[in-house]
This record gives C-alpha cells, structure tokens and sequence, in this order.
C-alpha cells in the first residue's frame, strides 16, 4: 500500500493550548492527597571534607517530615552515567558549591527551605581548581583524553607558507529553560510513578531504579512535556527524579521537587567553557594544509556528559572546511564547579569557534577578509573529515554561494567600506558563518527508537513515541507522519505521553535526532498496519499485486481512483475481522559506526549545512553594539513543517548569539558562582535581537536518512550565532587596526570597549 499524499502543515499543534495557558507541565499537575515537598541542602563550599551535620534544629520545625542523607538511599549512591564518579547525595567529601548533601521533606515548600536554613554543617575547606589548564597540569581529568589525527601534520606544517598560532576561550552558559528542573514522585502498587520534567525519560527511569535498588520495570516514568531542555534535562533531570522516588519511596507518600530559578542557576550545569590552543597553515593560495587544536575542556566537578561532549568537540573541530592535514587532540577536565553538562551543540560550537578564531587570525595578519579563506577551503564531495567519513552530499558551497548571491553581500561590503569611512565613531562589521552539523548519537548504539501505534475501532488513531515535547515541535511532527501514513486530517491523530512502559529503552530527545528515529520508528509501525489493511481489502474485492492501494483524505483510492469506502469504514471491517490494528515500530539508523581504538568511523547519518552572513553596527564611544541584520540560507532537505523549521532556526541563531555576545558566566577562584541570578545573568531579549532575520530554505533533494527527506533544525542554526563574534571584532578593526587578536568569548559590550581602545598586544 502507497501513501504518497502528504499531510501540508506548517505550524505548532501545542501552540494554542500554550497561549492560553493550558499546557500542562509537572508544577501544574492535579497533587494527591498528603503530598510532600522537597529541598535539597547543599554544600557552600567548592571543595572539602564534612566533618560534622547537625540536623537537630531543622527536624524539629513543625512541618518536618524526614531529612535523608546518602546513609538513608536503599540502592546505590550513584548518579554516573558514562562515569560513576558521581553519588546522589554527598558522603564525606564536597567537590562544588550546590552539591546535594542532604534531602527535606516537608508538608509544604516554604516550611522546606525554613528547615534548611537550620541546618548546620561544619566542612573542613580544601583547595578548589576552577581553571581547565590548572585542572590538566595537576592531573585532573574525568576521562582518558581523546585524539583525533589524518594526514601527516608536522610534514606539512613544514610545507606551509604562512602559519599562526593562537589561544581561544569560549565561556558556559546556562540553559534558562522556561521550566525548571523537577520531580513528582508517586508510590504505586509494587511500582515508582515519575512525573518528570526530562528529555531521558529511559535514564530517570534507571537512575531511578539504581538508587532504589530495584529492577527497572518498577519505575515508571511520564512525560507530558517539558518547558525547554537545551541538553539542560537530558542527564541532568536524572537526580531530582531519583531524590523525590528515593523520598516517596521510604515515606509511602507522593513526594514533590520543583527547584526555584535560583536552585537551578545554582546546581544545574552550563554549555562547558573551553581553553583552546590552534595553529594553522596555509599555502600561497589559502587553502588550508595543516590545523591543529587542543582543547582544554571544563567539565566540572563529575563526568556527567562530558566525554559524549567532547568527543563532538573533536568531530566538528574542522568545521565546513577541508583540511587534509589535521591534530586534534582534547583533554577533559575535573575541577569544583558544579558537573558541566549538554547544551544545544553539544560541544560542536566550542569546537568551530576555534578554527573559526584561527582564520580570523589568519586573515587580519594577511590583510585579507575572512570570506576569502573560508571560501577556498569549503568541503566538497569526496573530502574526508579527521575521523574518517567520507562526504557524498555537501551544501556547503551551495549555501555560501547563494548566500552571497540572493543577499547581493558584495555590494553590502562596498556599502559597509564607504560607511566607515565617513564615520569616525561608528563601524559597521560583516561576516559569514558556514555551519557543518552532524546528525546522529556519536555513540552508535543510542541510534535506535521504537513506536507504539492504536487505531481505534471508530478510526480514531493513538500514537506513543519515544520523543519529548520540549517546546521544539516533536509532537507536531510526530502526528504529520502517522496522519501522513494513514492519509488523515491531523486532529483525528492523538499523540501520547511520552511513557517508559508504552515505549522502553528509549534514547533521550536530543542530537538533533529526535525526529527521525522516532518518526522512522513511527513509519515502521503504521506501514504494519497499513500492510494488513492492504492484504485484507486484496482479498475482499480480489485485487492482485499490481493494483496500487492507497489512503488520502480519508478514503480508499485503487489505481488512482476514489473508492466507495471510507478510512471508517475500512477499520470497521478490519475490526469485524479480527485484524490487528496495533503495531510497535522499531528504527536503528543504518550505516552508521565509529571505532575509537582508531577514532575512524562513519558516526553520523548526514549533515545539515548553512551559511549565515551577520551584520552589526558598533558604537565605538560607548563600546555597544547592535545586529542590523542576518541573512540565513540553509539546508533543510525537504522540509514538513516551514513554520517549526524557520522557529527553530530564528531560535537557535539568537542563543547562539547570547552565548557569543553577553551571557557571561564568572567564577570565582574559590568556585562560587557570580552570575546566578537573571540580574546578574543577561539573556537575549527582543531588543538583542537582530533588526532583520531572512532564512532561505536551500533547494535540495535531502536524504533518506531523514524523515521525509527534512533535515533535522534543532542544533545546527545555534552554531550561526559563532558569526556574530567576529562580525563585532572586524567591526572593532576597522576603528583600531592594532586592536589585539584576543580570542575570548563572550563579546561583551565591556570587552569590545577595551578592544577599541587596546594597544597591540
């Protein structure tokens, strides 16, 4: 059976329910009867040994139900994931300010945080590291350090006619998701209920199940959906789920834990900032022949997700360009901020700011701009990346060609050139950002989904995946494939919770790759049952295999003509006849693998490429700036939903910005956090963001690998952002030519105040 009618649609099915406020989310969830409220005591030191905890005060606050410590956890004491260096509740030592040291439950939230305020706790101070280069020189690492290498380095440096070298610095930034992190616990029948606010629904479960000491089938966990996650609740949810089913499970009460904004900037882990150190080569016509980069990652005080994030760091080191000579070699680093975590990227940015600072470098030493270097080294068809895949199907010189072309950006650099001659206290900045994005799990066993699908006897259809709702559209998209499949109107497909007993072991909402595992994973089981359907109606009006059977607009067509039957119709006669009409659906990415004994493989499924030109207008008395515009052309394959797409683009490309331009997070050397408040903490608001945003959907074939041919949009446009950087400092060049080439992220106003008026360095 063939359904080749697709369902047009280009908008957000939860975005009604979310302007009128009806969207549920954990905090708005109905609360039993004798519900219990959490807070979390935690260390106000970075690092040191606890040598005394008094309790007594804080237990007899009338409202006091039981304060836990890790004696108290019935399983394991153990949050790690890649790692196991990470225990739920601290034992005797402290590694960051916010480390969970003990559990308060009480009968409501305000009586919680009045007992915390009671407890004391004596902690013997040690020494914190809160610098990655401080961390490796002392031999602080949380993983082995990883090294990718291609081609003959040193030999070619040797051939290159110009060569600079360099450091960079990319700083954290924090999530601010709408929702923060949270937990609602409910002990049921042999079983743990989880309401939680995660992207791993998989991984609260077994986190979950390991602190109670019990086998995973006795942990349920629900997901309705989350308020944003940004890789902020992919790992990181994990605790809190396991704190308040630790708590519900020893009281026999539901237990709560909704952390306030200011628990969440405090214990939450950031995007890992970077030290990185690059040299570069090129030969006389600018190609680049050899690069070489070591990055220095902060990984905070655990694993985490450090490892995956460096690990990506290394795949998108080189970016969009072809460099047949290549080192990269990353360290991950242990030091007493609180565990570093994923953030939209993943590591990939951290990675293209370097090499993107190294052609900077570059082209500012050689008097030439940017663009032109960037230009002569675009991949292509045929190039091979450092770990060893090959590419067959490169936009990137598409998208860059075109960006120039449709934006006519070579009489915007003439416009440019003459407006900063003519004003000596203003200049204007421009740069191109080419973005290469990878699309899959870099560990190759997490490429898997499943799909549970009902049709109703009255033709009503139910969908379970393994994809979290978290604001970027899954859901939407997840009801066009099964409404596609089945050839129905939208609002006749109602989409499930996400639950780890309808659809188990799933892989967490996040690599941009959410949407094609688990939509392939929902093809799989609607094309089941579409196959029953279609051997039954074969055999009612004795069709043979060369007649074409399909369903559109609610109807049976045959060779192309309408029949009299419709989709109703169809399922009641396959429901008198006993067929099946419910399928689960299971995907695993082909193709895909990665040896890291020999950091060779073919990790990811595709890439999605882009090209983004950034504009930006700088005051050079005050040191303020503003973008004027950004021109976009991306590569979206065949897009199924342009409204969803350009939101995740306009999205993506305004983070990426904040995390260039002004989301500064400072430490402390005795690892205290400074920014963790949103007084202290800016985030893009409507005036940060750029007086004109035009995306171009690239005109392409797109790839089977992806759902329908449309190209994944959750990562890959944040990386745009990375432009934005080095449009401020060509800005800042042309008012100080011998401003220093000082790689250091984030571009605040008070940074490129200092650079317009730096002497050489």
């Amino acid at each position: 059976m063939n359904n080749n009618n697709p369902t047009p649609f280009s908008g957000n099915l939860d975005a009604v329910n979310h302007v009128r406020g009806q969207s549920i989310y954990v905090d708005d969830l109905p609360e039993y009867a004798g519900t219990l409220h959490a807070k979390v005591f935690y260390s106000p030191l970075a690092h040191g040994r606890i040598r005394r905890l008094d309790f007594e005060a804080a237990a007899q606050l009338e409202g006091v139900i039981r304060i836990f410590t890790y004696q108290d956890i019935p399983g394991e004491n153990q949050l790690g994931n890649i790692v196991p260096d990470e225990p739920l509740l601290a034992e005797e030592e402290v590694h960051y300010i916010g480390q969970p040291i003990a559990l308060i439950v009480a009968r409501s939230p305000e009586i919680a945080e009045q007992a915390r305020e009671r407890v004391q706790v004596d902690i013997e101070e040690l020494p914190p590291v809160t610098e990655p280069r401080e961390a490796f020189r002392q031999g602080l690492l949380l993983h082995e350090s990883r090294k990718f290498e291609m081609g003959d380095v040193e030999t070619a440096f040797a051939q290159c006619k110009y060569i600079f070298e360099g450091a960079a610095h990319t700083g954290g930034q924090e999530h601010v998701y709408l929702e923060p992190q949270g937990a609602y616990a409910v002990p049921r029948e042999g079983k743990a209920f989880i309401h939680s606010s995660t992207q791993g629904p998989t991984q609260v479960q077994r986190t979950a199940a390991r602190v109670l000491g019990v086998p995973m089938n006795q942990v349920e966990v629900d997901v309705t959906r989350i308020g944003g996650g940004f890789g902020g609740k992919e790992d990181q949810a994990s605790g809190w789920a396991a704190l308040v089913a630790m708590a519900a499970h020893l009281l026999k009460k539901p237990v709560k834990y909704i952390l306030s904004r200011h628990e969440d900037l405090l214990m939450t882990g950031k995007r890992h900032p970077y030290d990185s150190d690059y040299r570069i080569g090129l030969d006389e016509h600018l190609k680049i022949q050899a690069y070489e980069a070591v990055f220095y990652q902060n990984g905070g005080a655990a694993a985490d997700l450090s490892p995956a994030v460096l690990e990506r760091t290394l795949f998108h080191a080189t970016n969009s360009y072809y460099v047949p000579h290549a080192r990269l070699t990353a360290h991950c680093c242990r030091t007493n901020i609180v565990p570093s975590t994923a953030f939209r990227g993943f590591g990939g940015p951290q990675g293209m700011f370097v090499i993107e600072a190294a052609i900077h470098h570059a082209a500012s030493e050689l008097d030439v701009n940017p663009m032109e270097i960037q230009r002569q080294n675009l991949l292509q068809d045929g190039h091979i990346f450092p770990y060893g895949q090959v590419i067959r199907e490169s936009e990137a010189r598409n998208c860059w060609m075109e960006n120039i072309e449709r934006n006519n950006l070579r009489r915007l650099q003439e416009e440019i050139r003459l407006y900063n001659a003519s004003h000596p206290l203003s200049k204007k900045g421009l740069h191109l950002m080419p973005v290469c994005f990878g699309i899959s799990f870099t560990k190759t066993m997490m490429n898997h989904a499943r799909a549970l699908v009902h049709v109703y006897s009255d033709g009503s259809v139910g969908i379970s995946t393994g994809a979290v709702e978290m604001g970027q559209g899954a859901n939407t998209k997840m009801v066009q494939v099964a409404a596609r499949e089945f050839g129905l109107r939208l609002e006749q497909v109602k989409i499930e919770t996400t639950n780890t007993t309808r659809v188990a072991n799933t892989s967490p909402s996040a690599a941009s790759a959410t949407s094609d595992l688990n939509g392939k994973a929902l093809l799989d089981a609607c094309g089941q049952i579409r196959e029953r359907l279609e051997a039954l109606l074969r055999e009612e009006w004795g069709l043979g295999e060369q007649d074409a059977i399909q369903l559109r607009n609610n109807t049976v067509f045959v060779n192309g003509k309408e029949q009299d039957m419709s989709w109703e119709q169809l399922i009641q006669l396959a429901f008198f006849q006993r067929i099946n009409l419910s399928a689960k659906g299971h995907y695993a990415t082909p193709d895909i693998h990665f040896d890291k004994k020999k950091e060779k493989g073919h990790p990811f499924a595709y890439h999605v490429y882009g090209t983004a030109a950034l504009h930006c207008t700088v005051d050079c008395l005050r040191g303020i700036y503003s973008f004027d515009a950004v021109h976009i052309v991306h590569d979206f394959g065949r897009s199924m939903n342009k409204g969803i797409d350009l939101g995740q683009i306009e999205g993506g490309l305004v983070q990426g910005i904040g995390w260039m331009t002004m989301e500064n997070l400072q430490h402390t050397p005795e690892g205290k956090l400074l920014s963790q408040t949103l007084s202290n903490y800016k985030i893009p608001d409507i005036y940060s963001v750029p007086k004109e945003v035009s995306v171009h959907f690239l005109h392409t074939d797109g790839t089977e690998k992806a759902i329908y041919k449309s190209k994944t949009t959750g990562e890959p446009p944040l990386m745009y952002g990375i432009g934005a950087y080095f449009a401020l400092y060509d800005a800042i060049l042309a008012f100080n030519p011998e401003a220093p080439r000082l790689y250091h992220a984030p571009m605040t106003p008070e940074r490129v105040l200092g650079l317009l008026y730096a002497s050489p360095a």
